[in-house]
């Protein structure tokens, strides 16, 4: 996945009403970006911090800049958690996750007024149902973590595609993981008890899981390496 223009640097003032964030760019202008993730950004929404923006003139835009990039001591990350679906589907384009799918949909309705990202067919297996979160929480070197704050919605999934496998179809869900600094990946407890017992009960029903990383630039991303899981018995 490319970014659709080059991407530009700046110095993060703060991030407040979470889609908001003030930057200062290089020129010494400081302009309003909107930030497409609805989770804490624990450890990255600090004052100071090297971020990059993406600029967009489109006339019915409110807001021109988009935070896309932030930079580490260690690496880059991803910030905008739309990406993670156009870096899935390059990934289910190019067959990167060995998934080997005939074919397959996106934003398919089901469970309970919901839309799984992807529903992938197989020439004899059953249909699979691809739920896809974005990861950018780590606390502990080479540890990677999900979720970054208590999420309902994401506990909702899981009990969704739990569903889907008593109903006879394969259910996974992909971490995908937009740095490029972890070597294991597992939930975070202490920060969603709730979605941690949805975690594990949609395991013990059946839903599989995948966690891969991402190789980041400031031309784009794209996937990257899978990642091991704390609980290995349960991935694809």
């Amino acid at each position: 996945m490319k970014f659709e223009s080059s991407l530009i640097k700046g110095t993060l003032i703060k991030r407040y009403k979470r889609f908001l964030a003030d930057v200062t760019l290089e020129n010494g202008t400081i302009v309003t970006a909107h930030v497409a993730n609805p989770g804490s950004m624990l450890e990255l929404s600090r004052p100071g911090s090297t971020i990059w923006l993406e600029f967009n003139n489109n006339p019915k835009r409110k807001l021109k800049y988009s935070w896309k990039l932030i930079e580490t001591k260690n690496t880059l990350i991803g910030v905008d958690t739309h990406n993670a679906n156009k870096i899935v589907k390059e990934a289910l384009d190019n067959d990167s996750l060995n998934l080997n799918q005939k074919k397959y949909q996106s934003e398919v309705k089901y469970g309970e007024n919901s839309r799984v990202d992807f529903l992938l067919h197989f020439e004899k297996s059953p249909k699979m149902y691809l739920e896809v979160k974005s990861v950018t929480l780590s606390r502990q070197k080479g540890l990677v973590e999900f979720p970054d704050s208590k999420t309902i919605r994401g506990a909702k999934h899981m009990d969704e595609l739990a569903d889907m496998v008593k109903r006879g179809f394969q259910a996974t869900i992909l971490f995908l993981v937009q740095r490029s600094d972890g070597d294991l990946f597992n939930i975070a407890e202490d920060i969603d008890p709730n979605y941690n017992k949805s975690y594990k009960h949609a395991i013990k029903s059946g839903v599989k899981v995948l966690c891969y990383d991402c190789v980041i630039s400031k031309a784009g991303i794209t996937i990257g390496k899978r990642l091991d899981l704390a609980n290995a018995s349960n991935s694809v």
